[in-house]
């Protein structure tokens, strides 16, 4: 009886010259499917337990280009041991191949520089990055895109090739909190140490600029209308920057109003010159 299971199921039911199928090879294909998978399955049960949340989503992704090589390969290895003339089958699709190469050669691109985006650890997810001039939150890095949420709370969605094409600014690679400032002129014949002192005054009073880093003023420059001076100081997330600029600004104009400081527009200053009536007279007789 068992003589005649073997049998049955070694019997070649596709007997081809480049290709010869039994039962039993398809079940062997089955069952080493199934062990790679189990083995992949505790590979990456074994990693996630020792990393961190970031850490587990960037293995992840690396860890779906890796499962699907393995198996890439599982599988034409399985197909020649039993039988298959796999070289018969790659012979023929080479100018499908090179077809799809060119087609897909932008997909292949971006899933390359998400694995180095990945690997490099040059990004991470929540990290605040400027890219074309958009500033947004990093909510996830896929291997093909990065979805990014802007200031306006609008997804952003980048094809990975353009990390390693545009220039990046990663605005919390050193630390969490940025450094932001607001530039003011104020009239020639200001007190500028007043300026100054109500500077550093309506920095300190919001609430949202960090008091732990360093507040700072500067005069950066004599303008053709006015004294220029920039209040520097740090706020704990670059995509709240805006409205935190925002109140500093309130405050300097309040306090310049109350202590009689002019925020300064441009001005022209025209100086005409008379000429004397007998001068024009000559000239007209001449």
């Amino acid at each position: 009886m068992w003589k005649d299971i073997v049998k049955f199921i070694s019997h070649n039911f596709i007997n081809g010259e480049n290709i010869k199928i039994s039962l039993l090879d398809i079940i062997l294909v089955v069952i080493a499917v199934l062990v790679t998978q189990f083995i992949l399955k505790a590979v990456q049960s074994f990693f996630r337990k020792k990393l961190s949340e970031n850490e587990m989503k960037r293995f992840d992704s690396v860890y779906q280009v890796f499962k699907y090589v393995v198996y890439l390969f599982v599988i034409v290895f399985l197909l020649k041991e039993v039988g298959v003339n796999v070289g018969v089958f790659l012979t023929a699709s080479a100018a499908i191949f090179v077809g799809l190469g060119f087609a897909l050669q932008t997909f292949f691109q971006d899933i390359i520089s998400g694995i180095l985006i990945i690997l490099d650890k040059s990004l991470h997810v929540g990290d605040v990055i400027e890219i074309n001039d958009h500033v947004g939150e990093v909510k996830e890095i896929k291997l093909r895109t990065t979805v990014m949420i802007t200031r306006n709370d609008r997804v952003m969605i980048i094809p990975n090739h353009k990390f390693m094409e545009d220039p990046l600014f990663n605005w919390t690679q050193n630390k969490s909190s940025n450094r932001e400032k607001v530039t003011v002129g104020v009239a020639y014949g200001s007190d500028v140490k007043l300026v100054e002192k109500l500077l550093m005054e309506a920095a300190e009073s919001v609430d949202r600029v960090l008091k732990t880093e360093r507040i700072n003023v500067t005069f950066d420059d004599f303008a053709d209308s006015s004294l220029t001076f920039a209040i520097h100081f740090y706020v704990p997330n670059g995509l709240n920057a805006p409205g935190i600029q925002s109140e500093v600004r309130f405050k300097i104009y309040e306090l310049f109003e109350a202590n009689a400081i002019s925020i300064a527009f441009p001005q022209l200053d025209l100086h005409l010159v008379s000429t004397p009536k007998d001068f024009v007279l000559n000239k007209r007789n001449d």
